[in-house]
């Protein structure tokens, strides 16, 4: 009887035990090495608009003779004259440079012949920047009366451009993240951590170019318009992202 009992006993254990092994086995507990994890790399883009303070101009006189002391003494004496007006013209704090300053012969090329020297170019180019925008018109103006005959034209930018390129990169950093979380949330996961973050680069805005005709200036007694506008500052981020996925 007690044989009997025992044997019993032992089965029901055996019984108990392979029930609960199946169960487990049935439904396991997630553990961290059932996590899947994945990294997606996503881009972010930013524009910021700035409203630009500062101009520069591109001046030159341009004289011509058959010698070149001739060319460069005219070009000295209307130079000076548009130096002079330059500095008048635009005002306390703007800055007048040379920037370039050249005598070059000028040739004539027949077929089958050496070329010849017909006479001599000189150009003398200053560069004027200023910071009170309002009197662009009249300084182009009054240099082109003054002598000035190559304008090439007008550039604008930031003299401080620091805070448009930080706003500009934290919205682009904004939005790499918000695509990254998207992605996150596709895969029915999140984000985990950031593994690297790196700035593609910095675009310094385009610099919009006035071309200026200057036989039209001394046609006409009308000041010359310009539109400032505006400056688009672009930048641009590349962000890795490790995810959590629940595929």
């Amino acid at each position: 009887m007690k044989r009997l009992l025992t044997a019993t006993w032992m089965i029901a254990v055996i019984l108990g035990t392979t029930t609960m092994i199946n169960a487990q086995t049935a439904n396991p507990s997630p553990t961290p090495s059932d996590r899947r994890f994945t990294r997606v790399t996503v881009g972010g883009d930013a524009i910021v608009q700035a409203q630009p303070d500062t101009a520069i101009l591109t001046i030159s006189v341009v004289t011509q003779a058959r010698r070149a002391i001739d060319a460069q003494q005219e070009n000295a004496t209307k130079s000076d004259a548009v130096v002079q007006t330059l500095k008048s013209a635009a005002g306390p704090g703007a800055e007048v440079k040379t920037s370039g300053y050249s005598v070059q012969p000028q040739r004539v090329y027949k077929e089958g012949q050496p070329p010849t020297i017909s006479g001599y170019e000189a150009r003398n180019t200053v560069t004027v920047t200023l910071s009170d925008l309002k009197r662009l018109g009249n300084v182009i103006d009054t240099a082109a009366q003054a002598g000035a005959n190559d304008i090439a034209g007008i550039s604008f930018t930031l003299k401080q451009d620091r805070p448009a390129r930080d706003q500009a990169l934290k919205e682009a950093t904004r939005e790499a993240m918000n695509k990254a979380q998207m992605v996150a949330q596709a895969l029915g996961g999140r984000v985990v951590r950031i593994v690297e973050v790196q700035e593609e680069g910095f675009q310094r805005p385009p610099q919009p170019v006035y071309m200026y005709d200057t036989m039209a200036a001394k046609r006409e007694s009308v000041s010359t318009p310009i539109e400032v506008g505006s400056l688009d500052i672009t930048s641009r981020v590349m962000l890795i992202a490790e995810i959590e996925a629940n595929l």
